[in-house]
């Protein structure tokens, strides 16, 4: 069991994800509006977030393993360092006459593979890193760092985009991955990387981060619900930027971004300070059932400011509930197969936003179609639908038995 806290080395670690998820969500923004201005198709956009997440979601297994086999944090580097080729590729092609789609859906595949080494070691440093008891307020301030691309990166990339074009934006994301890759230098020169004494294979470690997950009825639960949890949330993550662009502009559509995401903030905040002290499986059954509410609050009528109040309470409601699923997760996994487990719940949990990037975009265009009403009016049905759903599942969810007896490390010993 650790005795010290290396909070301040956290913190380190975490100012420089916060910065990279900053320069991410530019890049992500600018991306998003010069595809729906070019072709009007939710489609297309949902096209190029799947395939830059797609290769987060199949790595995140051997990434997992890597990072229980090899120096984190210095997996942590190569994956930040390398994933700026591909935004650099997108920056050529625009500025040799125009990035067609394709060329922007390899340079986002390339930067994503790259970044899907980062997640999993980064999880594992966490426990590396802290203290049980400190946990939740790390949680907490992860997913304020993962908001950032949310709260402060639409704000300015609107007020960018107002006098220059999506060519600057690149180039500040690709001086953030400099930034990061500098900042987990420094994490790793002042911590003792932990040697390796398993010399099972990689097909091995493999197995047995899946046995860590399949042992424990209880944790394989949370991971299949949170799956389709993620799928409804995928939705709206990929239809808001075409339902506001329909009947507003770019400056307008960052706005709202940032406005939806202070609730993330001021909830990440509170946790990240405070941490959740017990009922984790209650409250990420509430947190998810009020999530749905808002979402189809979200999607009622073309009205900013109503839009802008849903989103704001939706986005409050999602660091309560990964926080609430980390720990539930976390506490019932041993220390030393964190990475490689973390890949496998990486796998299963995110699973439910492949169907929701493949679909949503070309559901919302065909909907549209269908009632001879915008593409906004489209994804609105379609964000609406879902977040209906959303609700059921999480009641659902409250009373699964396995789930609530994740408290307190119920199934740490399981398969040992």
């Amino acid at each position: 069991m650790k005795q010290n806290s290396n909070w301040s080395r956290f913190m380190l670690l975490w100012t420089g994800s916060m910065i990279s998820s900053i320069g991410s969500g530019l890049t992500s923004f600018g991306l998003g509006v010069y595809i729906f201005n070019r072709t009007g198709s939710a489609g297309q956009m949902a096209l190029v977030t799947l395939l830059g997440f797609l290769p987060t979601l199949l790595l995140s297994v051997p990434a997992g393993v890597l990072a229980d086999r090899t120096d984190r944090r210095k997996l942590m580097m190569i994956g930040d360092g390398c994933s700026a080729l591909g935004i650099i590729y997108i920056l050529i092609c625009m500025n040799t006459g125009g990035a067609e789609l394709w060329q922007i859906c390899a340079g986002v595949f390339v930067s994503a593979f790259f970044s899907a080494l980062l997640e999993p070691a980064f999880k594992a440093t966490i426990t590396d890193l802290l203290t049980k008891e400190e946990y939740t307020k790390a949680n907490g301030l992860t997913s304020l760092s993962g908001s950032a691309r949310y709260l402060v990166s639409p704000l300015i990339a609107g007020l960018l985009l107002a006098h220059y074009d999506i060519r600057l934006l690149l180039v500040i994301d690709i001086c953030t991955f400099f930034v990061t890759v500098a900042a987990t230098a420094v994490v790793r020169k002042g911590l003792e990387t932990k040697k390796n004494e398993n010399r099972e294979s990689f097909a091995g470690s493999l197995r047995e981060g899946w046995q860590a997950i399949r042992a424990r009825k209880g944790v394989l639960r949370l991971i299949l619900v949170s799956s389709v949890i993620s799928m409804f949330i995928g939705v709206i993550q990929v239809l808001s930027e075409p339902l506001v662009l329909s009947f507003a502009d770019s400056g307008t559509l960052g706005m709202t971004e940032t406005v939806c995401s202070l609730g993330m903030l001021a909830t990440a905040l509170v946790t990240g300070i405070t941490g959740i002290r017990k009922g984790h499986a209650r409250m990420l059954g509430i947190s998810l059932a009020l999530a749905g509410l808002f979402m189809a609050g979200f999607a009622l009528k073309e009205n900013i400011v109503m839009i802008c109040v849903s989103g704001f309470l939706f986005f409050s409601m999602l660091p309560l509930a990964n926080s609430s699923l980390d720990y539930l997760a976390r506490t019932n996994i041993p220390d030393g197969l964190q990475g490689r487990a973390w890949g496998f719940i990486g796998l299963l949990s995110q699973m439910g936003y492949i169907p929701a990037f493949a679909l949503a975009g070309v559901l919302a265009d065909r909907a549209a179609g269908a009632m001879q009403v915008s593409v906004g009016r489209g994804a609105a049905l379609v964000i609406g639908i879902s977040g209906t759903l959303l609700i059921a599942v999480s009641v659902l969810l409250m009373f699964s038995r396995r789930i609530r007896n994740l408290e307190g490390g119920a199934e740490l010993e399981a398969g040992a």
